[in-house]
């Protein structure tokens, strides 16, 4: 299983659409990704948005939408709602006029009730991480256009997928897996590219890491996820940072990942290193 470049986008801003396997695309915005979940079918209106990009996306994202599909989606997923994965939301829900749905523990930071905790510049190395004070970390008030995900793990619209919740980066944080051919959406439960620098996040090396280490308030929590789905054995990964991953590549480093977190990802000080530790031992 490979990708396929399905349209070219001048410029660095709007990379190519990928087709990373049936019926699921991922597009880049700069440094972030969104997925296009349907079958790009003549007539078909049958599709989901994954996620909502940076901040001024929206115009992009929405003429992305209309070359791939008809009408306006069933409505958008988050994986999480960090700035960087909903700066356009509050303008595509409102021209699509759809729901928006997240896990619950992600609601408070979705309904005007809580704002994220403060970044971690001292961890993960590199100017991402450094200049991670400056990035929005204030909540949404999405009001009556946000949703719980059904608790059952079904992703609406989507009988083919499931969602499953991969704490750590936040606490509603959630991936996408479709069990006929393991493909899984992984949000920022681990990324593809070392996200804390800017040079790997402009030449978009390939190379698997734990979440945006300067966002991740349970580290804990971070590696039990990424060991989640590892368990999974994803023939092609999507993420919300990087290149897609597939086959044997996607199989080694994805084990390594998962049975080196604790050793090798997480940072041995900071903010949040013991968060987790104290709240469930």
């Amino acid at each position: 299983m490979t990708t396929e470049v399905l349209q070219q986008q001048s410029g660095r801003i709007g990379q190519p659409l990928m087709k990373a396997a049936p019926a699921t695309y991922s597009f880049r915005i700069l440094m972030v990704n969104v997925c296009f979940l349907g079958r790009m079918e003549k007539g078909t209106d049958d599709w989901l948005l994954v996620d909502a990009g940076l901040p001024y996306s929206g115009a992009r994202i929405h003429e992305q939408a209309k070359r791939c599909f008809v009408g306006r989606p069933k409505a958008i997923v988050l994986t999480h709602g960090h700035f960087d994965h909903v700066g356009a939301l509050d303008h595509l829900s409102r021209e699509w006029e759809v729901p928006i749905y997240a896990h619950e523990k992600e609601l408070p930071y979705l309904n005007g009730e809580s704002d994220y905790p403060p970044a971690d510049p001292t961890v993960g190395g590199g100017w991402m991480a450094r200049l991670s004070p400056l990035y929005p970390r204030k909540g949404l008030n999405l009001g009556s256009r946000v949703h719980p995900l059904p608790a059952d793990g079904s992703v609406p619209f989507m009988p083919e997928w499931r969602w499953i919740h991969t704490p750590g980066h936040t606490p509603g944080h959630i991936s996408l897996f479709r069990d006929s051919d393991r493909v899984l959406i992984a949000g920022d439960a681990f990324t593809t590219v070392k996200q804390e620098s800017i040079w790997s996040v402009w030449t978009q090396h390939q190379e698997m890491h734990g979440p945006p280490a300067y966002f991740t308030i349970d580290w804990r929590a971070a590696g039990d996820s990424v060991k989640r789905l590892a368990e999974l054995n994803p023939m092609m990964a999507v993420t919300g940072h990087g290149t897609p991953m597939s086959g044997e590549e996607l199989a080694n480093q994805l084990k390594r990942l998962a049975n080196g977190f604790e050793s090798e990802t997480v940072p041995k000080r900071g903010r949040y290193i013991y968060h987790g530790r104290a709240q469930q031992d």
